[in-house]
Order: structure tokens, then C-alpha cells, then sequence
């Protein structure tokens, strides 16, 4: 279980093999038949938690490359696949595990403002990576 507030920075479209509540599970064990292995969401995520960790708001924030290959990372993989890249997905730990809902609130509104504030800065950059 987690402890720190985690910002994925990619999903994983192949090695669904856990059935979900419902006991679902896709038969060609990935996200999108045919569709690429794995796809990054154009937001830096990196400069993000940096960001965010220099404001001093007593909450964990940390960076992963794998969602776990279940719910969090299909629904992931297929919203990138969907939006080009332009998603985010964010594990928030339980409530009082170790953080109170103001502290996550908090925690994510900054997370979120970086975000945005990154995208904006990059805007050009993203623009010119995808085809019109």
C-alpha cells in the first residue's frame, strides 16, 4: 500500500492477466490490440515532484514508471492512448495512511497547479511532438 503521493509517468498497454472486481479480464491481456507497448504522458512528471517537493507541504511525493498492470494502469494507458500523451494519473495513499484529507488536498492542488503551470511552459514544445 502506499505512503507517498505517487505521479505515474507512463501506462502499459500489455500483461493484464488479474481479473478485476467484476472478474474481468481483457482475453489478449492488454489495453488496445496492436497498440504500442507502452506510452508517456507529455507532462514531465520529474519536474513536477520536484516542483512540488520544494514547497514544503509534508506530504511524499514520488515518481513511477509502472501503475501495477491492473486497474489503475489500463485505465491510464488507455486514457494516453486516447488524449495523444496528454493525461495523468496520480496514486493517492488512503486517508490517514499516513496523510488527513488536507494534507492530500493540499498536496494535490499543487500537484495539479504544476502541472498546468509545466504544460503551459512546454506548450511549443508539445505542440511541434504531434502531427495536426
Amino acid at each position: 500500500m502506499a505512503t507517498a503521493v505517487t505521479l505515474e509517468k507512463c501506462g502499459h498497454n500489455k500483461g493484464y492477466k488479474g481479473l478485476d472486481n467484476c472478474r474481468f479480464c481483457p482475453g489478449s491481456q492488454c489495453c488496445v490490440e496492436d497498440g504500442p507497448e507502452s506510452i508517456d504522458s507529455i507532462i514531465d512528471m520529474d519536474a513536477v515532484c520536484k516542483r512540488v517537493t520544494t514547497l514544503g507541504l509534508d506530504v511524499s511525493v514520488t515518481i513511477s514508471q509502472d501503475a501495477g498492470r491492473y486497474l489503475c494502469d489500463f485505465t491510464y494507458y488507455t486514457s494516453l492512448y486516447q488524449s495523444h500523451g496528454r493525461s495523468a494519473f496520480v496514486h493517492v495513499p488512503p486517508l490517514g495512511k499516513p496523510y488527513n484529507a488536507d494534507q492530500l488536498g493540499r498536496a494535490l492542488r499543487a500537484i495539479i497547479e504544476e502541472m498546468l503551470d509545466v504544460l503551459e511552459q512546454s506548450e511549443g514544445k508539445i505542440n511541434c511532438r504531434h502531427k495536426h
